[in-house]
């Protein structure tokens, strides 16, 4: 209330202070006109006569032309556009009215620009006048001493506001850019230092306590130069949020925030053919299994930003599927949802599911997928991610459902362990029913995604917080990654375009050594690896690769319409003998024989156990055509 009140008072007085100086002008203009001596009589007069007829008409210009949307503390270049157009206005209406009231008797005419000149210096100077005494004021305040990376757009608005910001939290002591055009120029008094080489240097000479990178749309390679050239600085590093979150609403160009390893380990944002995404979902009925998980979920919010008909969620977790419906509601109220708490292995329930919804597309997200953790349970591995794919698949078989997506991974390819094994015998029962249905069978592989639920980087950060030491297995050890929302995206484009049967894999970039992923991340927290927080290596764990692959070698990999999507031409999987052998596999589940399970599920995948191919080929993907 009484930040109302103190807005209204202001705005009170500028209305004042613009009326007062009409009067002012006028006659001033007249004063001007005689060279600074007394108005002779009958000029006075009439200027009294006509000083009526300015006031009203200069008064609805100011009105009209919106002097009062602006704030005198943030006057700028618009606000004196503003006056410039209100002043000229009422000058000529007035004119034209005097002229056709007075026929200008006793007006001189050079008493009309004369008084345009005044009012628009009286109006427009107090106001510049005010903003920079505030400025002023703000800039001889001391903040936390703030060197700005990057002198664009992000990096003027981001020193305007840190000057203008009432708290002063921060002061910009300098930007840094790698333009030379830039180098020794000002921006709001705040000069170009250098380019970034120099940033250890200035760090030390100007007593700089904080970094910014004000460069949102910077790739993960510049990213990494920039963070390497601050970590030698010895002081921490904050950003701003990357442009795509800043146009989605997501965040505000001006929130500081901690460089995550995401920014350094991504890529350039993935360009999608949003009208066939649209097209392939609007209006549909969609069903997302393991709905409550990282990709589940964040599947069910890009799907949902398509307009389809109503979401099913089906997940066993009680409080994940509660988590994502209750945010899925918050963000998009308008939406049909139906939380389904279940089992893709449970029969009975699936049939109840598909025959109370009938949804057109499923996608299979559900998978149980620790690697060590899976080792010592075959028979729960086989059952939730193979017989559970089975029950799901042949359930949108009968129902005929559109398409049924299979979210795979980069261990089904000469799967080293029993996750990677029951992956691909999922991929071979999608590719199998492909043959025989008119549901689109389409199986998309990708490799880690950052941050998901048991992947490295949030034990590393809890290793780190904990204070280490940070444990990798192997000094060697390298993974692919790609950020959730972005592997979600590549999913989405994957189905639409999916005819039936193929194995679409996204193309992941270049594999990433875990031990590079956990030195950046502790240099993050503003620490130095193997000095502040160890870093111990444990050993390869049962199952664990050395290099994943994301293609078989008997899979000759094929462009796409999508640069980042290629297809692998998948090896038949005849339905006749796989039908058998998950058979076989269902009476071991149901006898609960571990040995008999583990033989059959690697009868069904021969290649389980297979020795992987040599490092050199492990980036084969990034040649393939695009």
């Amino acid at each position: 209330m009484n930040r109302i009140l103190a807005r209204l008072r202001s705005r009170v007085a500028a209305v004042v202070h613009d009326l007062a100086m009409i009067p002012l002008a006028w006659l001033g203009a007249y004063w001007l006109r005689f060279n600074l001596e007394s108005v002779p009589e009958p000029f006075l007069r009439h200027a009294l006569y006509a000083l009526p007829v300015v006031f009203v008409v200069q008064a609805g210009f100011f009105w009209y032309f919106g002097l009062y949307r602006g704030v005198w503390r943030f006057a700028s270049l618009p606000d004196l556009v503003r006056i410039g157009w209100a002043v000229s206005m009422g000058m000529l209406v007035s004119a034209v009215l005097i002229f056709f009231l007075m026929r200008l008797q006793s007006v001189p005419r050079s008493v009309f620009p004369l008084y345009a000149l005044l009012l628009g210096t009286l109006l427009g100077g107090p106001r510049l006048l005010y903003r920079w005494l505030k400025d002023r004021r703000l800039y001889t305040q001391a903040g936390r001493r703030v060197l700005i990376v990057g002198a664009g757009r992000a990096g003027e608005m981001l020193a305007r506001e840190m000057l203008r910001a009432p708290e002063h939290t921060y002061e910009p002591v300098g930007f840094v850019d790698d333009d030379p055009a830039r180098r020794g120029s000002e921006i709001h008094g705040v000069r170009v230092l250098g380019d970034c080489e120099a940033i250890p240097e200035l760090v030390v000479r100007h007593g700089v306590e904080s970094i910014v990178v004000a460069m949102p749309s910077a790739t993960a390679r510049q990213m990494r130069r920039v963070v390497d050239l601050c970590a030698g600085a010895g002081v921490p590093v904050r950003t701003l949020p990357p442009m795509d979150a800043v146009v989605s609403g997501r965040a505000a160009l001006g929130e500081l925030r901690e460089v995550a390893i995401e920014d350094l380990l991504g890529r350039e944002p993935v360009a999608l053919d949003w009208a066939a995404l649209h097209e392939g979902l609007s209006g549909k009925m969609v069903l997302v299994t393991g709905g409550g998980g990282s990709i589940g979920a964040e599947l069910c919010h890009q799907i949902a930003r398509l307009g389809p008909a109503a979401i099913a969620v089906l997940e066993q977790g009680e409080f994940n599927l509660y988590d994502v419906e209750m945010k899925l509601r918050e963000r998009y109220p308008a939406l049909q949802i139906h939380p389904c708490l279940g089992d893709v292995t449970d029969r009975v329930a699936v049939e109840h599911l598909m025959q109370g919804l009938r949804p057109d597309v499923v996608f299979h997200a559900a998978a149980y997928k620790h690697v060590p953790m899976l080792e010592g349970q075959t028979r729960e591995a086989v059952r939730n991610n193979v017989l559970g794919t089975r029950v799901m698949a042949q359930a949108a078989h009968r129902h005929g459902c559109e398409a049924f997506v299979l979210i795979s991974t980069d261990k089904a390819v000469n799967p080293a362990n029993v996750m990677g094994a029951t992956k691909r015998a999922a991929e071979m029962i999608c590719q199998g029913l492909a043959q025989q249905s008119t549901t689109r069978f389409i199986t998309v592989r990708f490799g880690n995604v950052l941050g998901s639920a048991g992947s490295v980087v949030p034990l590393f950060r809890r290793q780190i917080e904990a204070g280490g030491p940070v444990t990798v297995t192997h000094p060697e050890v390298t993974r692919y990654f790609m950020t959730i929302p972005e592997a979600c995206q590549l999913i989405l484009q994957a189905a639409v375009m999916g005819k039936g049967g193929e194995i679409f894999v996204l193309n992941m970039g270049e594999p990433v050594m875990i031990r590079y992923l956990a030195e950046q991340m502790i240099r993050l927290s503003g620490r130095e690896p193997h000095e502040e927080i160890a870093i111990t290596y444990t050993g390869l764990r049962p199952g664990e690769k050395l290099y994943e692959e994301l293609f078989h070698d008997q899979e000759n990999l094929l462009p796409t319409a999508h640069a980042q999507i290629l297809l692998a031409r998948a090896r038949r999987a005849e339905w006749s003998q796989l039908s058998a052998g998950l058979e076989e596999l269902e009476r071991a589940c149901a006898e609960y024989d571990e040995k008999r399970v583990d033989a059959l599920l690697r009868a069904l995948v021969p290649e389980f156990g297979a020795p992987g191919r040599a490092p050199d080929n492990v980036v084969q993907l990034n040649r393939a055509p695009a």
